[in-house]
């Protein structure tokens, strides 16, 4: 049957696709666009699942905050190239997952995935997810999320480039403060705020190796106790916020510039796109020899 123009454009419009692909689903589905819809988005189910077993390590931060800076959310989305992730299709996905993220209240990232999108409420995130990888032919994913509703202070947030992200909980101090924080969390990677948040198994396994390090150096064991607790010291100084020298000022701790300002840190979080992800390394010349051989 013939499938007008105006009928192919209307299915772009909808779903995005390519105009070959649209007028395809609208003669396979006899000129019914509805029909065509489902069909399509059942084929971009198919290809997301086939898809989703490729590693995404690339991708991007996206940090949303209310204007009262009370409510804000952190979302990493992946993707399997950096060339993607600055792709506008990629990045309006993105933007609109951490919106839909901040308006909804959600917490958790399994939930996020079945929420309809703030900006298209007929259409879920993971649906969107879907046609998005049917249209740019890579494996997406909505990794992480985290979200902070603070009662005590404000909300301060940096992101460097689109990789790292950073949410500071604060009382006191003033907006210069608490983005300085944030770049200070971005550039240093603490642990937590504090001594007393570090874990105790974390703790107890530092103390074995500073035990291990000592004894083997061959210092007398009479010493050894005072040798470790010197090193936790100084490994607290090094992965506790409070503890750190300041980015800005190596002269002075944070915990120092936070009492002469009279702030106080709560919490904080930062996500890094793609850490904790075993990324696949690409050996081409090896590829290219194998192929060689089993030509």
């Amino acid at each position: 049957m013939a499938i007008s123009a105006a009928l192919v454009k209307d299915l772009r419009e909808r779903t995005g696709a390519g105009m070959m692909e649209c007028k395809k689903a609208l003669v396979e589905a006899g000129g019914d666009i509805e029909a065509a819809i489902e069909a399509m988005r059942k084929a971009g189910q198919a290809k997301a699942a086939k898809k989703s077993g490729r590693t995404a390590a690339e991708g991007v931060v996206m940090i949303e905050v209310t204007p009262d800076g009370q409510h804000g959310v952190m979302v990493e989305i992946n993707c399997e190239t950096d060339f993607v992730a600055k792709d506008g299709n990629f990045t309006d996905f993105a933007h609109a997952v951490a919106a839909t993220a901040l308006a909804s209240g959600i917490t958790d990232v399994d939930s996020l995935r079945s929420a309809p999108l703030v900006n298209d409420p007929g259409t879920t995130v993971d649906q969107a997810r879907e046609a998005l990888i049917t249209k740019i032919g890579e494996n997406v994913q909505v990794r992480r999320l985290v979200r902070f509703d603070d009662g005590e202070g404000q909300l301060y947030h940096y992101r460097h480039g689109v990789r790292i992200g950073v949410l500071v909980a604060m009382s006191g101090g003033d907006e210069t403060l608490g983005r300085d924080l944030a770049m200070h969390v971005a550039a240093t990677h603490p642990l937590c705020v504090e001594a007393a948040e570090v874990p105790a198994e974390v703790l107890a396994k530092e103390r074995e190796i500073f035990k291990a390090q000592a004894l083997e150096s061959g210092k007398p064991e009479a010493i050894v106790d005072k040798i470790i607790e010197g090193r936790v010291r100084k490994y607290l100084e090094e992965v506790t916020l409070l503890g750190q020298a300041f980015v800005k000022d190596p002269d002075t701790s944070v915990e120092k510039l936070l009492k002469q300002a009279g702030a106080r840190v709560h919490r904080f979080a930062r996500i890094e796109v793609g850490e904790g992800i075993e990324k696949k390394t690409e050996n081409f010349a090896e590829e290219v020899m194998a192929q060689a051989r089993g030509s």
